[in-house]
């Protein structure tokens, strides 16, 4: 078993480990030809081991998207004897065929290690008290989390989501010093520490603090780090990798290193599906390269980021991703301009009055599609004073619409009076009427 902290691994010189990646890589083909879904696509176009001479040799395999997880539900993708698999993760179907990934004890010690490794590179250690604020069960934050956070020898604390009063507690009794949460959430938590008349930097030991989850600006972050008086850490992961693990902040925060003996990372243009440059936001595509019972090859994620074409001063040679951006599936267009929900973030995140929270309609009035933006304030904000209030309405209005060039509706709203939700945070409402 590899320990979560292996200097050689995570500094291997490039040419090493690229042949690393090769080597594995003909070894995760020859694994997924004993699925019926690769098997029959592999043969099909002649594809074998021998195809992979170089890693970069990786774009002559087809990509793998969702809709094949979909079409290959439950165990058409599994290359491993069923009676060999230990646990499942699984989306929640509610939007159709559920798509599923299955482990063996092998991918869940990898899992584990790779979680470990993450956060140990953030600086957390054996002597730390970790929080757990995310969901158990089907969704992979909680169990990916729990047992990285248990090879890596901290104290965890199991506490799940939601239960905020609770986790306040917990925190206040135990001493947490590290915890994880989706960055909607703690915007959130940080008000019910308010309500609750107390202040996380004076009140708890926190001092790191890992999010993930869902996609959110470097002032998202650094909102965080002011409100809790922590060291925020931006993590990636997603189900179809395993969940958490895959790329993660160190120490220096220069960009999330993907763990490359692992996982074999892409960014290809979303039309053409060719590479782009180095620097140039794309769509990841990523390749399991450690996992034995579901090996998953250049799966389109939709998640859009870039390669950070610098040396991170770790010293460690896996290559960094930017924080992601954005979905191509998240865009949507209004009055022709193309928009992501991070966009507007970008600008609400950047104004301290805003509160922690927003939400975006799209409608169609009288045949002309409208975008309006409710927009929380922080609690007091102006103390009812209308002028002051309609005068930060039309500031945020300026602002939004010279970032995305479409003028926006904006109403200001009170303090934690949007719908909140345990799980990732759902920013857009799209109600326009379909021609």
């Amino acid at each position: 078993m590899i320990p979560y902290w292996e200097e050689e691994l995570e500094t291997l010189p490039r040419k090493k480990l690229e042949d690393l990646q090769a080597d594995r890589l003909r070894n995760t083909i020859a694994r997924a030809m004993q699925s019926e879904h690769y098997r029959k696509l592999y043969e099909s176009k002649g594809i074998s081991p021998d195809s992979i001479k170089s890693i970069e040799d990786i774009q002559k395999l087809p990509f793998t998207t969702k809709q094949d997880l979909r079409d290959n539900f439950p165990y058409g993708l599994l290359a491993t004897p069923k009676k060999d698999c230990v646990r499942l993760h699984s989306s929640s179907g509610t939007t159709g065929t559920p798509t599923v990934i299955f482990h063996n004890q092998h991918d869940l010690d990898s899992w584990a290690n790779l979680v470990a490794r993450s956060l140990y590179s953030t600086g957390i250690r054996d002597t730390d008290v970790f929080q757990n604020m995310s969901g158990y069960g089907l969704f992979t934050g909680g169990l990916g989390f729990q047992y990285g956070i248990e090879r890596l020898g901290a104290l965890s604390i199991p506490a799940a989501a939601g239960n905020s009063i609770r986790q306040i507690k917990l925190m206040r009794d135990y001493g947490t010093t590290a915890a994880h949460a989706i960055p909607s959430y703690l915007g959130y938590l940080f008000e019910v520490f308010e309500s609750e008349g107390l202040d996380p930097k004076k009140d708890t030991q926190l001092k790191h603090m890992i999010i993930g989850a869902e996609p959110h600006t470097d002032d998202t972050r650094k909102r965080i780090e002011e409100l809790f008086g922590v060291k925020a850490f931006n993590s990636f992961g997603l189900s179809e990798m395993n969940g958490p693990g895959v790329a993660f902040e160190c120490e220096h925060q220069t960009g999330l290193h993907v763990w490359e003996d692992a996982f074999v990372a892409e960014i290809v243009n979303p039309q053409t599906l060719e590479p782009v440059p180095d620097g140039e936001i794309g769509e990841l595509v990523m390749t399991t390269l450690d996992r034995q019972s579901m090996p998953v090859i250049r799966y389109r994620t939709r998640d859009l980021t870039r390669f950070i074409p610098v040396k991170c001063p770790c010293g460690r040679t896996h290559r960094m991703i930017d924080r992601i951006t954005g979905r191509s599936d998240d865009m949507f267009i209004i009055k022709g301009c193309n928009v992501f929900p991070m966009q507007i973030e970008g600008v609400l995140m950047k104004i301290p009055e805003v509160g922690n929270d927003y939400r975006i309609t799209l409608e169609t009035i009288n045949k002309n599609d409208i975008i309006s933006v409710e927009v929380e304030m922080k609690k007091g904000t102006f103390k009812g004073d209308l002028e002051e209030l309609n005068k930060l309405a039309r500031r945020i209005t300026h602002d939004i619409r010279d970032e995305i060039l479409v003028k926006p509706e904006v109403k200001l709203v009170e303090n934690n009076s949007l719908p909140k939700s345990a799980g990732k945070a759902v920013r857009v409402f799209d109600n326009r009427i379909k021609s």
